[in-house]
């Protein structure tokens, strides 16, 4: 549970930035012509594709002529979402690959079989997220939220990185969460089994353990343009569901899914972000502090290590091309 202090001043700067007039206020300064962008001969992966940021960054992308693979996790809504996207931009070329994200052997499935088809791939935009309030655990060992919101982006982004690095202009972004300002990375501990399981405290964590890999996988690959991004407090089914009095309290103020995926769309698109930016946490279309003042939710490079290289453990049988 993070400290009162920390809440508060979440909570205060959530209110003046995170919502709707948060958005329309920073729009204010955006630069025209941004996303002015052909992506004709863009190849883009979107989990999580079917609603939310994840059908609008799809639908934005295909009316730019982009081939776009939506990964979701159900059948039927997945093929509905890219019928709703086709009657907008016909032009498009889209492909729907069928993957649950809590189940791990599946995304490496996936991910290898991918990468021997021959597919293009020029940005990555691991979008799809969970937020169970009990502790499940996955057929593969796993706490449900975890496999989904960290395991599953970092197997994903590992196995096609050499895909993406055969790209002239290959990006990364982890659609992460304001809620990470509230949680220091518990790097020894990932899956929060030393506590009593809270959902939104494991969702923040993990949220938290996205803006790291971001960081990680900057530093690891020079060629990659990886980032992370707080889409601020959007109405999507998501928050519907996992956060339903919140919901209620602040329904009104709340942004729309354009608005919320705005970010997202210009981190993929926008052709003039500046390099010493690789690795950072963007709200609003400009990198922002990964921290409260005065929160100590600052991590030491034997914690990040220490992260990393368990996370690594655990993805290792994974990482083989499936027998």
């Amino acid at each position: 549970m993070p400290s009162l202090y920390r809440q508060v001043v979440w909570y205060m700067r959530g209110r003046s930035q995170y919502t709707k007039s948060g958005f329309l206020n920073a729009a204010k300064h955006f630069q025209p012509g941004d996303l002015d962008v052909d992506a004709s001969n863009t190849h883009f992966m979107i989990t999580g594709a079917n609603s939310g940021l994840g059908k609008e960054c799809a639908l934005e992308f295909a009316k730019r002529g982009a081939t776009v693979h939506m990964v979701c996790r159900n059948e039927e809504r997945a093929h509905q979402a890219k019928q709703e996207i086709e009657q907008e931009a016909s032009s498009s070329s889209l492909h729907v690959h069928i993957v649950d994200m809590a189940n791990t052997r599946a995304v490496s499935e996936f991910a290898h079989n991918f990468v021997a088809s021959g597919h293009k791939l020029d940005v990555l935009i691991n979008n799809a997220g969970c937020m169970i309030h009990k502790r499940i655990q996955t057929a593969d060992g796993f706490e449900t939220n975890f496999a989904v919101n960290t395991l599953a982006p970092y197997l994903l982004t590992t196995l096609l990185l050499p895909l993406l690095k055969q790209s002239s202009d290959p990006r990364v972004i982890n659609v992460s969460s304001g809620g990470m300002l509230l949680h220091k990375l518990n790097a020894r501990d990932p899956q929060l089994e030393d506590a009593a399981f809270d959902g939104v405290d494991a969702y923040s964590q993990q949220k938290r353990q996205q803006v790291v890999l971001s960081h990680v996988w900057a530093e690891q690959n020079p060629w990659l343009r990886s980032y992370s991004m707080h889409p601020g407090w959007a109405d999507t089914p998501a928050v519907r569901d996992a956060l339903p009095d919140f919901y209620q309290r602040m329904k009104d103020n709340l942004r729309d899914v354009h608005e919320g995926a705005d970010t997202i769309i210009w981190l993929a698109l926008a052709p003039n972000i500046p390099d010493q930016h690789n690795g950072k946490f963007f709200q609003d279309r400009k990198p922002v502090s990964e921290h409260l003042p005065l929160a100590f939710t600052s991590s030491s490079t034997a914690d990040v290590e220490a992260f990393v290289d368990g996370l690594g453990k655990m993805a290792e049988p994974y990482l083989a091309p499936p027998q």
